[in-house]
C-alpha cells in the first residue's frame, strides 16, 4: 500500500487568508482535484495543513492489510466517513445530534475489521465467476434484527425453555429448527383442543387492577399469589395460547407454563391481562414484560387470542397502558404490528411520528413502518431504499430518491434483458 503526497503542493489549506494570491488558490484546487483522482484509482492520499495531517483512502479499496497500515500510521484509530444518505443504510444517528444533508458522519471501526477471520474456501469459489462450472443458487442475507426472524427465534426459545427438567432436555442437540418448530405448532394446536376439554375458573385473588381504560381494565397477575398458576391456566384457556399450558394439568407444573410461571415467581417477568366486561371480565390481550436490572420493563409479547395481534379497537387502551409503565426504549414486533412504537418521549402511534430523527431510528428496526409514517424524511427514504426499496412503492418520494430508484430499476431491467 503506497501513500503518495502531491508533489506540486506544500499544503492543502482548509481556508485561504485574505492576502492569498491566485497562485496559492490554483495550487490548492489542483491538489484537491489530484487527491480526488487518486482516491478514485484506489490510492490513499495524505492531506496536510495547519499542523495536522489526514490520511484518506476510499473504503471500497481498503482491505484488512490496508486498515492495519492506516492504523499503524495514524495517531488516532481510523474512522469511516460517510454522507448521511449512505450512513442511514446501516446505522441510526445519535438522537441528540442533528444531521443535515451536508454533514459527514464518522463511524468508529470495530477491531475485528483489522484482523478478519478467514473465509471458508467454498465462499471464494462460489463468488468467483471464473471458477463456476455450473449455475448456482443465489446467496441470501438474513437480517438478524428482522421481525420474522425474531418471531421464529421467540418460538424456538419458548419451545426449548419448556423442555427444561424433562427427558427431552438431554436430547435437544439432536433436534433441528424445523423439527422444533413443527413440535411447537403441533403442541399449540393441541392446546386449543384441550381448552375445550376442561374448564378453569377465574381466581380474583391472583390479580390486581393496574390501569383502568374506557372499555376495560389491565390487571397484573400477582407473583406471590398461591393461585398464580391457576390464573395463568385460566388466561390460556380463554386466550388459547401457551402462557398457562402446563405439562401436568393437575399440579400445574412443567411445559410452557412452567417457563412463564417460574420467571414471574422469580420477579424476572411481569404478566398483565387486559379484560373487558362488568360481571365476568374476559381476557382480551396478554402482555409479558421482562424486568431489567434497573427495574424498568422491556415489553416482550403483546398477544391477542391465539397469539394473533390484538384487535384494532383496543389500540388506544394498549397505548394508554404502555405509557403508564416505566419501559425501556425498545419496540417489540407485536407492538409495531399494532402501529405503536416506543420513542424517547414515550409510546406513540406510528401515524404521529413526525420528527425526522425519530422516524430514522424507527425504520432502522422496522423498515415496513415507513408506509405508516407521515411525510417520511429524505434520510428515512434513503435508509429504506438501501435495504427494501419495494416498501417505497406508491409513496411520495424526494426527487433524488425517486431518481435513484428509477435508475436502479432501469439497470435491473437492462441486466435481465442482457442475461
Amino acid at each position: 500500500m503506497t501513500i503518495p503526497v502531491p508533489l506540486d503542493t506544500d499544503s492543502v489549506a482548509s481556508a485561504a487568508g485574505p492576502a492569498a494570491g491566485p497562485d496559492s488558490v490554483a495550487l490548492g484546487l489542483r491538489a484537491v482535484h489530484r487527491a480526488a483522482s487518486e482516491l478514485r484509482r484506489g490510492t490513499p492520499v495524505l492531506l496536510r495543513g495547519a499542523g495536522e495531517m489526514l490520511l484518506v483512502a476510499a473504503a471500497e479499496t481498503v482491505g484488512a492489510q490496508g486498515l492495519s497500515t492506516l492504523a499503524a500510521l495514524g495517531r488516532t484509530p481510523p474512522v469511516l466517513l460517510l454522507a448521511p444518505a449512505r450512513a442511514a443504510a446501516f446505522a441510526a444517528f445519535p438522537p441528540l445530534r442533528p444531521v443535515t444533508e451536508e454533514a459527514v458522519v464518522a463511524f468508529r471501526l470495530p477491531p475485528a475489521l483489522f484482523e478478519p477471520a478467514a473465509l471458508p474456501g467454498w465462499v471464494g469459489e462460489r463468488l468467483d465467476n471464473n471458477k463456476r462450472s455450473q449455475p448456482v443458487q443465489p446467496l441470501w442475507w438474513l437480517d438478524p434484527a428482522g421481525q420474522h426472524l425474531l418471531e421464529v427465534e421467540s418460538r424456538l426459545v419458548e419451545f426449548l425453555g419448556s423442555r427444561q427438567g424433562t427427558p427431552l432436555e438431554g436430547k435437544l442437540m439432536r433436534v433441528n429448527c424445523p423439527q422444533a418448530l413443527a413440535l411447537w405448532s403441533a403442541e399449540h394446536a393441541a392446546f386449543e383442543a384441550q381448552a375445550h376439554s376442561g374448564w378453569r375458573e377465574h381466581r380474583p385473588g391472583a390479580v390486581r387492577p393496574v390501569w383502568q381504560g374506557q372499555q376495560g381494565v389491565f390487571v397484573e397477575l400477582l407473583p406471590d399469589s398461591p393461585d398464580l398458576r391457576a390464573e395463568m391456566a385460566f388466561e390460556s384457556q380463554m386466550m388459547r395460547h401457551c402462557l398457562g399450558q402446563f405439562a401436568d394439568r393437575r399440579s400445574l407444573a412443567g411445559g410452557y407454563g412452567e417457563r412463564y410461571a417460574s420467571a414471574c415467581e422469580g420477579r424476572r417477568v411481569r404478566l398483565f391481562s387486559y379484560r373487558t366486561g362488568a360481571d365476568q371480565p374476559q381476557p382480551r390481550i396478554t402482555v409479558s414484560a421482562e424486568v431489567k436490572d434497573d427495574g424498568r420493563l422491556a415489553i416482550d409479547q403483546l398477544k391477542g387470542k391465539q397469539n394473533r395481534p390484538p384487535v384494532e379497537r383496543y389500540r388506544d387502551e394498549v397505548l394508554g397502558f404502555l405509557n403508564s409503565l416505566d419501559t425501556v426504549e425498545d419496540t417489540p414486533p407485536d407492538a409495531a404490528g399494532m402501529g405503536l412504537v416506543r420513542l424517547p418521549g414515550g409510546w406513540r402511534p406510528v401515524s404521529e411520528v413526525t420528527d425526522p430523527a425519530d422516524q430514522l431510528r424507527l425504520v432502522q428496526r422496522h423498515p415496513a413502518l415507513v408506509r405508516d409514517l407521515p411525510n417520511p424524511s429524505a434520510l428515512v427514504q434513503w435508509s429504506v431504499a438501501a435495504r427494501q426499496p419495494d416498501l417505497l412503492q406508491g409513496l411520495a418520494l424526494a426527487p433524488a430518491v425517486a431518481c435513484a430508484l428509477a435508475a436502479s430499476r432501469a439497470v435491473a431491467r437492462h441486466t435481465g434483458a442482457g442475461g
